[in-house]
Order: structure tokens, then C-alpha cells, then sequence
């Protein structure tokens, strides 16, 4: 028989960064969330447990590297709690190199489901990782940019930033 397990510790803090405060939120030590001010589908913030910067350390070194653009690729632990399909879409996200893009049904190609880019769309708006699961990196099959949970202005500046076409010492 299994132990049962307690409910889940969750802690949060607030970082500064280029594009506005940015709320990690771990649960049980392990980040679980990063949401930018006035975030379509940012939970209430009684959610994020209590304040706290502990297990918020390697997180904030990846950030505040990537933002000084000598990171690439993020190498933190993640908790992504989501539908089986919201996981295997932000697990595609994660494969979309640094500086490029994908279209919601280049995504939903690579899922084995190419009649899906709706659902992608869907999914991609509730990745609870932005940057870090970079669901900016997704753009319509035109190559336009289309909705992005932190705005428009936000996800054109993230990908003039990792195209090179924006200041790289940004923080």
C-alpha cells in the first residue's frame, strides 16, 4: 500500500525582468509556473501559496542569463500539470530552438495529429511556463503573430530579442 501524500506546498515570488514582473510559483520545490502581469489564463493569486525566494534560485539565474542572451535553452526542473494533450503540445513547444518558429500546424504535425491546430492553439494559451515553455515561439501559418498570453507587443519583443534584432543586454 502506498503512504498517502499531503496536499502540495506551494510558494512564489516576484522577478524583475525586461518585459515586466515576472510570478514564479514552484509546488513542492519544483517550478510550476511563470506569469507575466495581465496574463490571459493567470490563476488568482491566493493560488500561488505563500512568498517565498528558496526554491526560486536556479530559475532566476537561467532568467536573468537568458535575458542577458547567454542562455539558450532552459535546463530547470518543471512541474507541468496539464491534460495528457496540454503536455505533449508544451513538450513541442520546448523543441522549437531558440530564435526560430513554428505554426500551430507545424505543432499539431509533429503530435501525429495534423488536424489539431485549433487544440494546439488552445493548449499553447494555457501554458502555465511562458518564456521558459517558449509558446511565444508559435505563430500562425502565415507566419503573423496571433494570440500570445502576455500580449502581442510582449511576444514580438521576445522574438526580436532572440532574433537578434533587439538589445541583448536587456538585464
Amino acid at each position: 500500500m502506498t503512504p498517502a501524500r499531503g496536499p502540495s506546498v506551494k510558494q512564489h515570488t516576484v522577478i524583475d525582468s525586461p518585459y515586466g514582473p515576472l510570478t514564479l510559483v514552484a509546488t513542492d520545490g519544483v517550478l510550476s509556473g511563470l506569469y507575466m502581469t495581465d496574463q490571459r489564463h493567470r490563476p488568482p493569486e491566493e493560488t500561488f501559496g505563500d512568498p517565498d525566494d528558496t526554491p526560486f534560485t536556479e530559475v532566476s539565474d537561467e532568467l536573468r542569463a537568458y535575458f542577458a542572451g547567454e542562455l539558450k535553452e532552459f535546463t530547470v526542473q518543471l512541474h507541468l500539470d496539464g491534460t495528457p494533450f496540454q503536455r505533449s503540445v508544451w513538450a513541442q513547444l520546448q523543441k522549437i530552438p531558440y530564435g526560430e518558429t513554428r505554426s500551430y500546424g507545424e505543432l499539431a504535425d509533429a503530435l501525429g495529429n495534423p488536424n489539431a491546430s485549433r487544440a494546439v492553439g488552445l493548449a499553447n494559451g494555457k501554458n502555465p511556463l511562458g518564456i521558459i515553455v517558449p509558446c511565444h515561439r508559435v505563430v500562425g501559418a502565415n507566419g503573423s503573430l496571433t494570440g500570445y498570453g502576455g500580449g502581442l507587443e510582449r511576444k514580438r519583443q521576445l522574438l526580436d530579442f532572440e532574433r537578434g534584432e533587439a538589445d541583448t543586454a536587456l538585464f
